[in-house]
Parts: structure tokens; C-alpha cells; sequence
């Protein structure tokens, strides 16, 4: 989520558009796109010596409470039947599986995930949020992807991301393509004279592509996998725009000092080990970015 609301449509009356599973008229967003349907299942097993490493508090429970923001495809979102699904959806699902105990997916707006595990509300946060050395001084990480930042263009009209001074970009809000990427750019458009970027920040990922596909914007700055995703699904009304950067991990986020991190480090290190990790990254089309060790606090830079 490197990290990312729904935005309130009452009295909306324009017609919504589907193309590619995902809504492409201005103002129209959905939590549920695609089906999920078609990605294979992996059938994981419980490690108990993994298991008896989970907190007591959690282990009687018998479940992990996940915040999660939807949609943000392909890691997570709704599928047609309104269920959870995506990369990390898959992923977290054979992680609880190895410990011993079922996944309880909560909904929730991006920028409230780490405050409601400081909190106590949720047990992690899974929302492909990246591992920073500022979230770290908030909570703590397990890291089970890498993911680095591209942007995307209208097909046939090019933007170089390192020179989009006075462009219209769209970002998901709070994310770190929001928070610090897009506005760097920003800021050395200005210190070298040039128009600002116009950042246009938007409750949802799909939003943000929805704005780009209209053009109502110049480029979208994202995520690499869900950029990639966000272009394969656009049949052809956009495109790519330079390469993937300034990769960095994701990771399950958790209260500070919780041996919670180290059990689910455990559980990813148990599934890289055995070929399931892969199978999943492959199941999903996002092997670029697998990792061969979960590590805690793995934030670069």
C-alpha cells in the first residue's frame, strides 16, 4: 500500500461504465472487481512448533484480526461474489494457515491501519503497506514482498516521471507515492523554477486509475504490481510509463515489540522454504516481486 476511503455518491446519476472489471467513468468507483475465480488455491498446512510462537492472547482466540483497505488489485480487494481476495489476501490466508488459526479481514481507510494496531483494534495490518523507517517508529514489520513505484500514462501521450513539472498525477491518499515520492518531484519542479506537479489524490486506487483512463489527469503514480495490474486490466486506454523504482519491502504491520512479528516472519521464512511463497507470487502474475527471506524491520534507506 506502499500504502491508501470510498468516495460518497449519493444522487450520482451517470451512468457507470465497465470495461475490464473496473469502473471507468469519472466519479464511479466499486470495491468489487474481478472475480478471483480463476487463480488456483494452495493448500497450506499447520507447523505447530511455528504455531506455539504466537502470543497466548492470539492462540486462544484462535484467529488473526487483519485491517485491510480495499481496492487495491491485485493485492486486495472484492471479488463478484463480495468476498476478500487478491496477493495478499493469498498469501496472509497461508500464513494464518501455518499457524494454526483462521484470518479475519476488516475493512478499513488506509491512514487508520497502523493507528488501530497501536490501538489494540487490530491484531495486523495487511494492506500493502511498505516497511519505511518512519512506520517503524510506529510499529513494527514482517516483510513478505518487495515492490518498487511506477507510473502510467494515456496510451500515446508520454510523460517521463522525472520531469512532470505542472502535470496532473494521480496518487492514492496517504500512500507513499502521495506522501513523499509524487511531492519530492514536486518540490524539485519548484526549486528549479518550474510549475509544481498538481497532485490529484484519490480515497481509492481505482479512483485514481479511473482518472487517468478518463483523463482527467496526465499520469498515475502507484505501486508496481498494481500498476502493472491497473494497465492490463485498461485494454489498451493506457499504458506504462518509464520503469519500476524504488523498490522496497512490504510488510504485515504489528504492535511494537509483539512477538506477533516474529511468528509471522516464521510462518513466510516456512512458505519460501517449501515453494508455496512462489506458487502464490506466481498464481497472482507478481513472482517480480518475491522475496527469498522475511526479515523484521527490513526498511531501506
Amino acid at each position: 500500500m506502499s500504502v491508501r476511503s470510498v468516495f460518497g455518491r449519493p444522487g450520482v446519476k451517470a451512468m457507470c461504465a465497465v470495461f475490464g472489471g473496473a469502473l471507468v467513468l469519472a466519479g464511479c468507483t466499486t470495491n468489487t472487481e474481478g472475480t478471483g475465480d480463476e487463480v488456483a488455491k494452495v493448500e497450506v498446512s499447520e507447523v505447530p512448533e511455528i504455531a506455539a510462537t504466537l502470543p497466548e492472547d492470539i492462540r486462544q482466540a484462535g484467529k488473526l484480526v487483519i485491517g485491510v483497505n480495499i481496492p487495491y488489485q491485485p493485492n486486495e480487494y472484492k471479488d463478484a461474489s463480495g468476498e476478500i481476495v487478491g496477493f495478499d489476501v493469498a498469501l496472509m490466508n497461508a500464513v494464518t494457515a501455518v499457524l494454526g488459526v483462521e484470518a479475519e479481514y476488516v475493512e478499513s481507510a488506509f491512514e487508520k491501519i497502523i493507528p488501530a494496531i497501536q490501538a489494540g483494534t487490530y491484531d495486523v495490518g495487511m494492506s500493502s503497506i511498505t516497511d519505511s523507517k518512519e512506520r517503524e517508529e510506529q510499529v513494527d514489520f514482517a516483510t513478505y514482498f518487495n515492490a518498487g513505484i511506477q507510473w502510467a500514462q494515456q496510451t500515446g501521450k508520454p510523460v517521463d516521471p522525472d520531469n512532470a513539472c505542472g502535470l496532473r498525477v494521480a496518487v492514492q491518499a496517504t500512500t507513499v507515492e502521495h506522501t513523499d515520492e509524487v511531492p519530492a518531484k514536486s518540490d524539485k519542479c519548484v526549486a528549479e523554477g518550474k510549475a509544481p506537479i498538481d497532485i490529484k489524490a484519490f480515497d481509492e486506487q481505482s479512483a485514481a486509475t479511473n482518472a487517468l483512463v478518463q483523463g482527467q489527469v496526465d499520469a498515475m503514480s502507484a505501486d508496481s504490481p498494481v500498476t502493472a495490474y491497473a494497465v492490463k486490466q485498461s485494454e489498451g486506454a493506457i499504458e506504462l510509463a518509464g520503469p519500476v523504482f524504488d523498490s522496497a519491502p512490504y510488510g504485515y504491520a504489528v504492535q511494537k515489540g509483539s512477538p506477533l512479528a516474529a511468528a509471522l516472519q516464521a510462518a513466510v521464512n516456512h512458505l519460501i522454504a517449501n515453494g508455496q511463497y512462489v506458487e502464490i507470487t506466481e498464481n497472482w502474475g507478481v513472482q517480480d516481486g518475491a522475496i527469498t527471506e522475511s526479515v523484521i524491520n527490513g526498511a531501506v534507506g
